[in-house]
């Protein structure tokens, strides 16, 4: 289904950019972890976001939040392998997986899902191999250092934008050199991993060099620590109208996926700002 995924992709150029509703089949995901283990209330999530207007599914195994716990391969195939074939059987909508392993993406990818998503930006070995492979589409969020230091901020002495920019853009090549076609590779700025407050704020202010680059942009700031800084939200459930606010901005910022949480919040937000912008 990825043809698809890359015409609607296309698409959004001209209209609205495409709404990921996350689904986090982990049980110590910073937001809503826990919550959507049981197939029932997994289903009636799924069901909402997508009559709210989700253009597709983001799922994950494996929480990034800091502190979290490595999971094995194993565990987290066997946590997101079911729910994958769980959509491709019951919804038409698009999916992506979330995950740094290639075994998980193989696996994914076999079970014909539209992108991976991938925080390390295919560092792991034989990722590049496994995506380019499959032919299916790929997006390269960046973060500073290793997986179990992504959290760690160092000094961006050139300015976060150009830094981000450069290693997204390294990446990029790396992938293409080694047959994932370059309409295929999707780049994520990476808020909230690696970057202070004003690291992020800096960052988004100077989106426009990422996205002057040529790759179509994924941008996930939703519920984040760094809207709760800016609105004064110690809960991430009181987060959800500055979620919406940067998602709006993002849109207007050149970003062509945005990967939320509050799917019907965000496309009222998307539509209202399409019409009076």
């Amino acid at each position: 289904m990825s043809d698809l995924f890359l015409h609607r992709l296309d698409q959004s150029k001209h209209s609205l950019p495409l709404v990921m509703g996350i689904l986090n089949v982990t049980p110590d995901s910073f937001s809503d972890g826990g919550q959507f283990e049981q197939k029932d209330a997994l289903q009636r999530l799924v069901d909402n976001m997508l009559a709210a207007g989700a253009d597709m599914i983001d799922v994950g195994g494996e929480s990034t939040r800091p502190g979290a716990v490595a999971v094995g391969v194993q565990e987290e195939l066997d946590r997101v392998m079911p729910v994958v074939e769980w959509l491709r059987d019951e919804t038409s909508t698009m999916v992506s997986v979330d995950t740094t392993k290639p075994a998980v993406m193989q696996e994914a990818a076999r079970q014909g899902v539209d992108l991976i998503n991938d925080v390390h930006a295919l560092q792991a070995e034989g990722a590049v191999s496994v995506v380019a492979e499959s032919g299916v589409p790929v997006c390269l969020m960046h973060h500073p250092g290793s997986l179990e230091r992504m959290h760690e901020c160092p000094d961006y002495v050139d300015g976060v934008e150009h830094e981000v920019a450069r290693f997204l853009l390294a990446r990029a090549r790396a992938c293409e050199q080694s047959g994932i076609a370059s309409h295929k590779i999707l780049l994520d700025p990476g808020f909230g991993f690696g970057k202070t407050l004003d690291d992020n704020v800096r960052l988004f202010r100077e989106m426009n060099v990422l996205a002057e680059a040529g790759y179509p942009l994924l941008v996930g700031v939703s519920r984040k620590r760094m809207i709760g800084a800016l609105t004064g939200q110690e809960y991430v459930q009181g987060r959800v109208t500055g979620s919406v606010v940067a998602a709006v901005l993002a849109m207007m910022k050149g970003a062509r996926i945005l990967r939320v949480h509050d799917v019907a919040e965000t496309v009222q937000g998307l539509k209202t700002a399409q019409a009076l912008w």
